[in-house]
């Protein structure tokens, strides 16, 4: 997770601790500058993808070997929530995306990012791109929720289709 800075922007001045609308912000301390770091969460998007019959993980490189998510990605200036999931899955895995449903929007507190996720149908071969060391194809009655980040949709995808299958191996 990136540092919080520790000068103001705008002025140059140092940032400090301030008490601002019952919380703890990091505001200018030039009594000529009113900027406020407000640390906003970075927009996410993440696509639980069915292929064939199966849900498609990928492992990021640097992740550990048993560690697999959905596909995932950061939101690009100017497009649209929609724009950059389909984005992300042909990037990261090569395919034509069709966009099945909004799952939901999940607080990721950890890393500060709010994740959106959908659910998206891919056609076509899979082509594994430059950011993806595996990908792990899932039949959805064996896929399981983690407890973290994408692990929610993927939570909720499974209850709206009628439960949770038994732990991915």
């Amino acid at each position: 997770m990136p540092k919080s800075p520790k000068y103001c922007p705008v002025c140059a001045s140092p940032l400090v601790a301030q008490g601002e609308e019952d919380r703890i912000r990091l505001a200018c301390s030039s009594e000529t500058c009113d900027y406020v770091f407000y640390d906003n969460p970075v927009p996410v998007v993440a696509a639980l993808l069915e292929h064939g019959e199966t849900v498609l993980l990928v492992r990021n490189r640097g992740w550990p070997e048993k560690w697999y998510g959905l596909i995932s990605g950061f939101l690009e200036k100017g497009e649209s929530p929609e724009e950059g999931v389909l984005r992300e899955v042909k990037e990261e895995v090569g395919l034509k995306g069709e966009i099945v449903s909004f799952i939901g929007a999940y607080a990721f507190t950890e890393m500060n990012q709010i994740i959106l996720a959908y659910h998206v149908r891919g056609h076509g071969e899979i082509v594994i791109g430059s950011e993806i060391a595996g990908v792990k194809a899932v039949p959805p009655d064996k896929l399981r929720p983690w407890p973290l980040g994408t692990g929610h949709a993927v939570r909720d995808w499974l209850a709206a289709r009628g439960g949770l299958g038994p732990t991915v191996a």
